[in-house]
């Protein structure tokens, strides 16, 4: 024999596994990184007492304006981030939720991300340097390039290390700086051959460039949406796919002549 089950009891009996499924869901942790903007640095400058940029085998250029290089900070490998959390970083346009696979190496300690991250930063300023002395067709001489940047990782700063070299040793080419003297920020990684290439996290990038006084941010090419979605009033945005494509555009946006990309 089978009783039946009121309305209510029915709804209170079928809703008991999803209240259930929801607080543990409240409480599991996720596989996401919470994002946010992070430091920007002038590579013609110093970070933290020593230059970014320290060039011997050729005289140098005195430079004016600042080319900084962005970033975007994450919680820890370690860090349990919540659905609380999630929500909260949904609805504000001052932070991201990442899969964490996105930003760091899935399967690996926190100490292996760290290493990786550190020779991701070397490659990228080995091939940063390789690109500069290509565009400048000085390969076959005796310069040596160091760059120095203190507690950040990656490949992001790429293009910002080739431009900066270039600015040094030989600004637009006629006694100016491919700055024009402004405050120009950007992200793209770099190949030796001067391929620019995608980053992810640009719209919290371009926040930070913001925060620093930028008024120019060189984007990637492909990244160009994604740059537009939070993009902070006053900041113009301009693509770039190479390196000698984003010169161009910073003799051009300097002299007045020529045209300068658009997203």
């Amino acid at each position: 024999m089978f009783s039946r089950l009121t309305r209510p009891r029915a709804v209170a009996v079928c809703a008991l596994p999803v209240v259930a499924l929801l607080a543990t869901a409240a409480f599991a942790p996720l596989p996401f990184s919470l994002t946010q903007p992070g430091q920007t640095t002038d590579v013609l400058g110093e970070d933290k007492g020593d230059p970014v940029i320290t060039i011997s085998g050729a005289p140098t250029r005195d430079t004016s304006g600042e080319l900084r290089m962005t970033t975007i900070e994450a919680t820890s490998p370690d860090t349990d981030v919540r659905l609380g959390d999630v929500i909260d970083a949904w609805f504000r346009t001052d932070k991201a939720v990442m899969p964490r696979d996105s930003v760091y190496p899935s399967g690996r300690s926190t100490k292996e991300i760290q290493e990786y991250n550190t020779e991701q930063m070397k490659e990228s300023q080995d091939d940063a340097t390789q690109a500069a002395l290509n565009y400048l067709d000085a390969t076959d001489k005796d310069i040596k390039v160091t760059l120095k940047l203190a507690d950040v990782g990656g490949p992001s700063a790429g293009l910002l290390f080739s431009l900066g070299i270039i600015d040094k040793l030989e600004g637009d080419g006629e006694g100016g700086d491919l700055t024009g003297g402004r405050t120009i920020a950007g992200t793209g990684t770099i190949d030796a051959a001067g391929k620019v290439g995608a980053v992810g996290g640009v719209s919290l990038k371009t926040q930070a460039a913001k925060r620093d006084g930028a008024t120019v941010f060189l984007v990637p090419k492909a990244e160009c949406s994604d740059a537009e979605a939070e993009l902070p009033k006053g900041l113009r945005l301009i693509p770039v796919t190479t390196l000698k494509g984003a010169v161009s555009a910073l003799e051009a946006l300097e002299s007045g002549k020529g045209s300068v990309p658009s997203c």
